[in-house]
C-alpha cells in the first residue's frame, strides 16, 4: 500500500512540476511507467527525444526501479539493450540506490549522464575508447544516432 500512495504522488508530481525536458507517466498499470528525456542542448543528443521503460519493482523504494532505454542512443554508459550504467539504479554496496530518491531524481541524473558521459565505468568499451581518445567522432556518431533514431 505504502508503495501505490508513493508513486501515485511521484507521478502526480512529475505531471505537475517535471524537470526541464523530462516527462513521465503511466503505462497501464502503477509500475510500468515510460518516460522521455529531451537530448540536452549544447550535446550530441541535442533536439531528440528518448523513450525509457520503468519498471517499478514490489520492494519501491526499498529496491530502485529498472530503467532502460527504448530509443537506441550511442553513449558509453547505455548498451544495445539500452540498460544504463549509472550507480543510483543499484543497490548498495556497489550501487548508490537510496529510498530517500525517488523516479524524478533518476531521470534527471540518466538527463546529466547523457549530457556527462563516465568513460571510465563503460558498458560499452569501444564508445568509450572513442569517447577518450577520439571525441570528434564519438560526437558525429552520437549526432548521427539521435537524428536516426531519436529524431521528431
Amino acid at each position: 500500500m505504502q508503495r501505490a500512495s508513493r508513486l501515485t504522488r511521484e507521478l502526480s508530481l512529475l505531471a505537475t512540476e517535471p524537470p526541464p525536458g523530462i516527462t513521465c507517466w503511466q503505462n497501464g498499470q502503477l509500475d510500468d511507467l515510460r518516460a522521455q528525456i529531451l537530448g540536452g542542448v549544447d550535446t550530441p543528443y541535442e533536439k531528440g527525444i528518448f523513450n525509457l521503460e520503468i519498471t517499478v519493482p514490489e520492494r519501491y523504494p526499498f529496491e530502485p526501479p529498472k530503467i532502460r532505454f527504448l530509443t537506441p542512443i550511442y553513449h558509453p554508459n547505455i548498451d544495445s539493450a539500452g540498460r544504463i550504467c549509472l550507480d543510483v539504479l543499484k543497490l548498495p554496496p556497489k550501487g548508490a540506490w537510496r529510498p530517500s530518491l525517488n523516479i524524478s531524481t533518476l531521470l534527471t541524473s540518466i538527463q546529466l549522464l547523457m549530457a556527462e558521459p563516465n568513460p571510465d565505468d563503460p558498458l560499452m568499451a569501444n564508445i568509450s575508447s572513442e569517447y577518450k581518445y577520439n571525441k570528434q567522432l564519438f560526437l558525429q556518431n552520437a549526432r548521427e544516432w539521435t537524428e536516426k533514431y531519436a529524431g521528431q
